[in-house]
């Protein structure tokens, strides 16, 4: 029987890997199944800009492993039995289990609007698909108004910048102000936080800083000091919470619920369990945790496919690159930031600014949606043939 390998999550991370395995196994003894509840490629990098109302590319994933030699099951999971090694996932038909014999956790991330009450309710995020369509809905309807509207941007992270930004320079008739719980832009360094602060005042961005929000409501946000914010549309951005699904099925996780992985992003309390993307709690090359990011997907992606081809072929499973080396801000479309940081994780003297770091920043969007479109590009002419079969006798009864 063929090896049987299931990814879950066809993001950033999952699709690379899927891609990348059907490039490096051979088909004659490695069946590879992709999990994805949507049916189209998320390019989650640019949610902001399609929640402000850009048009944004979604590829389908049919069309993405076609030819690939890559099974598609468009269903959503629900549970995974790491002792059983199968996977519960629902669909249209009611769903089912999926056996696997190696499983590529990559469901990624979502907005975290738990910690606050009312954030579920009443604000909007531009972590998926569906909830940044729904804010465009609602920036389209302040619109029609012909009487502006106010916006507030919770959370000063690299997702609310970047989504600020954005709708400011989209939608100038709108009023757009962002909350801050420390300095804005803090971690950068001190001419990146000038020049994000330039950026800020040209777009006409509020920016509200050392606030922490309390609650929400559906006309307001309530901070800590007391004070009242009107709002007809509220952005939460402050965070992000990984699925419960691998804490409920016994994978040794963190406090936060990601995947406790080694350094070859193999789950350390069930090996045949690989978790890379926002699901993997990672450390770098620096000794620090690798932040949640779509660099971070990249570089624990490529681990995982190394090690996951090693082992299967009967190879050395060799080191790659875990590392940080930077934030791509946004800021609208002409104007961005590239600020490099050093081992330590902590912000050079230096930056780029301007329309350069913004050319550079599409650039980088454009590249990942082409390798994650073309995921079998380069088909190498000789395939890895696994070392051996496995046995047969220790697999449960599901498909």
């Amino acid at each position: 029987m063929k090896h049987r390998i299931v990814v879950l999550g066809a993001g950033y991370a999952g699709a690379y890997v899927a891609g990348t395995l059907a490039r490096r196994l051979s088909p004659a003894d490695a069946k590879i199944t992709v999990v994805n509840a949507a049916p189209e490629f998320v390019q989650r990098m640019r949610l902001h800009q399609l929640a402000a109302g850009r048009d944004i590319e979604a590829p389908k994933l049919v069309d993405v492993f076609a030819g690939t030699g890559i099974r598609l099951r468009l269903a959503r999971v629900t549970a995974v039995d790491p002792e059983r090694r199968v996977v519960a996932v629902a669909d249209a038909d009611g769903g089912g289990e999926l056996g696997y014999d190696t499983l590529l956790y990559a469901l990624g991330s979502q907005g975290d609007d738990r910690v606050v009450p009312g954030a579920a309710e009443h604000a909007f995020d531009v972590a998926a698909r569906p909830s940044a369509l729904r804010l465009r809905e609602r920036l389209d309807s302040l619109g029609r108004r012909g009487e502006g509207g106010r916006v507030l941007v919770v959370g000063d992270g690299l997702t609310g910048i970047e989504t600020a930004t954005e709708i400011a320079e989209s939608r100038p008739g709108l009023s757009v102000t962002l909350v801050a719980r420390g300095e804005l832009g803090g971690p950068l360094s001190a001419g990146a936080r000038g020049h994000l602060r330039r950026a800020c005042d040209r777009l006409g961005i509020t920016v509200l800083e050392h606030t922490s929000v309390e609650a929400v409501d559906a006309t307001r946000v309530r901070c800590a000091d007391g004070t009242a914010l009107a709002s007809d549309a509220t952005v939460w951005t402050a965070g992000f919470a990984v699925s419960p699904i691998a804490a409920a099925g016994g994978l040794e996780v963190t406090e936060d619920g990601r995947i406790v992985v080694d350094r070859t992003m193999r789950s350390v309390s069930h090996p045949n369990v690989y978790a890379v993307g926002d699901s993997a709690y990672a450390v770098g090359d620096n000794g620090r945790p690798l932040p949640m990011s779509c660099a971070s997907a990249g570089f624990t992606g490529m681990q995982a496919v190394a090690a996951i081809v090693a082992r299967l072929t009967g190879r050395k499973v060799p080191n790659t690159k875990l590392v940080y080396v930077g934030n791509h801000i946004s800021l609208g479309r002409r104007d961005g930031i590239l600020q490099m940081v050093d081992g330590e994780g902590r912000a050079k003297p230096r930056y780029m600014g301007g329309r350069k770091a913004a050319r550079i920043k599409a650039g980088i969007l454009r590249m990942s949606l082409w390798s994650t479109s073309h995921p079998t590009f380069g088909l190498p002419q000789r395939r890895r043939r696994l070392v051996a079969a496995p046995d047969a006798s220790t697999r449960q009864a599901v498909a």
